[in-house]
């Protein structure tokens, strides 16, 4: 089983909850089948959809995954976030979204779903599963927003850095942890927990010296990493 993490406020305090997954496996989520929908393969780094692009469909992750970035009007670039497969993104357009507002690109050869807008409408309006099944989804990415913000906000560089490995390895996600990680910089490591690459290259030294990752190429995420995310608790003074 693969446990999830969030966070809990007790008593002034935000502790570390886990839960645990069903033991059976997840199924990959599909879509149902209609018009207004393409699939197209895409190669490492390639654009998906860039800042400023019309809003005007909305995408599922079949296979690969994508990386969120955004442009600030002074042209410093920031991730903001990972996407793996069976997530939806560019959603926002259907709640009137004109323009994209993040560029997604592929950080692996990918298999992305395209859905047009009025036709994902008509499907959350007339099909009670593939409705629930999206809900779903936005109730996980809620909560994961919600998650990251106490992270970023009470929590150690240190910390947000081993509990972002983790989530890149989908410990704590659905369906069985994925150890290797898609090749991705310790520039972008730093971006998404907002240090310095030399933090992060320290602390991913001190990791693998404590043997909670390891180096061949990619970096491996072992299970004990998440020592030091549940041992570690950030204090919330009220």
């Amino acid at each position: 089983m693969s446990p999830k993490f969030g966070y809990r406020r007790i008593h002034g305090k935000a502790k570390v909850v886990i839960k645990k997954s069903p033991t059976r496996g997840v199924e990959p989520f599909s879509t149902p089948t209609g018009e207004g929908k393409s699939i197209t393969k895409y190669l490492k780094n390639q654009v998906v959809f860039s800042q400023g692009d019309v809003a005007d469909a909305v995408f599922h992750i079949q296979k690969g995954k994508l990386k969120v970035t955004v442009v600030s009007d002074r042209g410093k670039e920031a991730v903001s976030g990972i996407l793996g497969p069976n997530e939806f993104f560019g959603e926002a357009c259907m709640t009137g979204q004109l323009l994209r507002l993040v560029t997604v690109s592929a950080m692996t050869e990918a298999v992305v779903e395209r859905i047009e807008k009025s036709s994902m409408i008509r499907m959350v309006q007339e099909q009670p599963a593939f409705s629930q099944m999206f809900i779903n989804h936005i109730l996980k990415r809620t909560i994961r927003v919600e998650a990251d913000l106490v992270d970023q906000l009470f929590n150690s560089s240190e910390r947000r850095l081993a509990r972002l490995l983790l989530l890149l390895a989908n410990y704590g996600g659905d369906g069985r942890p994925e150890p290797i990680i898609a090749q991705i910089s310790q520039e972008t490591l730093a971006e998404m927990i907002g240090t310095t690459r030399s933090r992060v290259s320290f602390f991913m030294n001190r990791f693998r010296k404590l043997g909670f990752i390891s180096y061949n190429g990619h970096i491996e995420v072992h299970k004990s990493l998440l020592n030091l995310v549940l041992h570690e608790q950030p204090h919330i003074k009220t």
